[in-house]
């Protein structure tokens, strides 16, 4: 992943709203939701505004959406939800490997 695109996705993900849609769409699988599901789970109207933030993560690459009949279905694009998170992981704890102990003053002064 590049770096414009993980600011891409980390700016989408960077409201509120669009942070508990993510969330919400991460736990309801790869199915997805309604767009009238997801303005129920979280409480919220479903109209222009739950639109806009849904289009966003859809933009941002970390979300796609698909018509069955009368319905769009939302869901998480894992693929790149995983892309991202490897980015921002990439070169965890020093390269040591995430869960291991990193001596901060082996590199640096710690004066």
């Amino acid at each position: 992943m590049e770096s414009k695109s993980a600011v891409t996705a980390l700016g989408a993900l960077a409201h509120e709203t669009r942070l508990q849609i993510f969330r919400l769409l991460v736990r309801a699988g790869v199915p997805g939701l309604s767009v009238g599901k997801i303005a129920e789970a979280l409480q919220i109207e479903a109209n222009g505004r739950l639109t806009f933030h849904l289009k966003e993560l859809v933009a941002a690459g970390l979300a796609g959406s698909r018509q069955e009949g009368r319905f769009v279905f939302y869901s998480t694009n894992y693929g790149a939800m995983n892309e991202l998170l490897r980015y921002l992981t990439e070169d965890c704890c020093g390269g040591l490997g995430c869960g291991e102990l990193v001596d901060v003053c082996a590199t640096e002064s710690c004066a």
